[in-house]
C-alpha cells in the first residue's frame, strides 16, 4: 500500500462523500479508489466508511481518523507549496496598499529591492492611510498600523511594534504650559489624526489607573505627517508614532509630555487574503518588507 496515496484518497472521499467524485478529483480509476480504501481499512483494522447504494458516510472511527489526519495532510501540502515557491521566481503585477507616512519613513527602498531582484515583477504601490478592502480592490497585500486588528478572514503577519508619544513644540509649551495629567489635555489644543484607532479618545494608563480623554482641538487631518507638521508649527499637542518624530525629539523641535503615562500598544501588520497557495510574488514582498522594517528600527542613525 502507498500510505500517502491511501490517505489522500480517504480524505478526498470523505470530503466529497463519494468514491466516484474522489476518483475524478484525483485522476484515479474506481478500482484504484476502492483498493486504496480497502488496504487502509485492513491496515487500521477498522471500517472507515458506511457504504450504501445512495450515500457514503464516515463511521465513528472514520470521523476520528479524518479529524486527525486532515491537518497533517494540509500541512504537508502547504510545505510542498512553500518549497515549490522557493524555486519559482516571482512574476506578474504586485498590488500593494500602505500608509503614506510609514512608507516614506521606512520603506523607501522597497520598490527598488523587489524590482531589481525580480525582473519579471511589476509593482503598483498605493499610499493610503485608510483601511482599504483589499479583496474588493484586488490588492495582494496591505500594510497597516493598528492597536487592534478587526475580526476578519484575512491573514495577518506582525512586522513591528509601533510605540506612540504625546508631544508638542517648545513654543507651544512655553505659551500654554505642559499638561501634568491626561485630564489637562481638555484645556489644550490637540491635533487629531482622524484615521487613528484613538482619534476620538486618547487613552492613558499608569500603576493600575486608566484614563480616557476626549481631546478638544481645531485641526483634523487624515495624514499623520500633517499632524507632525502642525505640531512642529506650534499649533498644539499631538499623539504620534515615535518613529515619525524621533529626530525632531532628539533635536528639540518637539518635546514629549505625559511621559510617565503609558499609551495603548500598536503594531504594524502585513495583511493578505489567504495563507493557502501564496504566490511567489507575495512571499517575496512579505520577506522584504519584514527585512526593511527591521533594518530601519535597528539603525538608530536613520531617525
Amino acid at each position: 500500500m502507498d500510505r500517502l496515496t491511501a490517505l489522500k484518497v480517504f480524505k478526498t472521499a470523505a470530503q466529497l462523500e463519494s468514491f466516484a467524485e474522489a476518483g475524478r478529483r484525483l485522476g484515479l480509476s474506481p478500482a484504484a479508489i476502492s483498493k486504496n480504501i480497502s488496504e487502509l481499512e485492513d491496515h487500521l483494522k477498522a471500517r472507515l466508511f458506511n457504504r450504501t447504494t445512495r450515500r457514503l458516510s464516515l463511521t465513528e472511527a472514520g470521523t476520528a481518523y479524518f479529524d486527525r489526519i486532515s491537518p497533517l495532510l494540509d500541512g504537508l501540502e502547504e510545505a510542498d507549496e512553500m518549497v515549490g515557491a522557493l524555486n519559482t521566481s516571482p512574476t506578474g503585477v504586485l498590488r500593494v496598499t500602505a500608509p503614506q507616512s510609514l512608507t516614506l519613513h521606512c520603506l523607501g527602498r522597497l520598490p527598488a529591492r523587489l524590482l531589481q531582484t525580480y525582473p519579471g515583477l511589476s509593482m503598483r504601490l498605493d499610499l493610503d492611510d485608510g483601511k482599504t478592502n483589499i479583496v474588493e480592490e484586488g490588492y495582494d497585500l496591505a500594510i497597516r498600523g493598528s492597536s487592534q486588528l478587526e475580526d476578519s478572514s484575512l491573514m495577518a503577519r506582525k512586522l513591528m511594534d509601533l510605540p506612540h508619544v504625546v508631544c508638542a513644540a517648545p513654543t507651544y509649551l512655553e505659551a500654554c504650559g505642559a499638561p501634568g495629567r491626561p485630564e489637562d489635555l481638555r484645556r489644550h489644543e490637540c491635533l487629531t489624526y482622524v484615521l487613528s484607532d484613538h482619534a476620538a479618545e486618547w487613552r492613558f494608563s499608569r500603576a493600575g489607573e486608566s484614563i480616557g480623554v476626549a481631546v478638544p482641538g481645531r485641526f483634523f487631518t487624515n495624514s499623520s505627517l500633517a499632524v507632525r507638521d502642525a505640531a512642529l508649527g506650534g499649533l498644539g499637542i499631538a499623539l504620534l508614532p515615535r518613529l515619525y518624530v524621533d529626530r525632531d525629539l532628539k533635536e528639540d523641535r518637539l518635546r514629549i509630555v505625559l511621559d510617565d503615562w503609558m499609551l495603548p500598544a500598536a503594531s504594524v501588520y502585513a495583511i493578505y487574503p489567504s495563507r493557502h497557495h501564496i504566490a511567489p510574488k507575495l512571499r517575496a514582498i512579505l520577506d522584504v518588507v519584514a527585512e526593511e522594517l527591521a533594518a530601519r528600527t535597528e539603525d538608530k542613525t536613520f531617525f
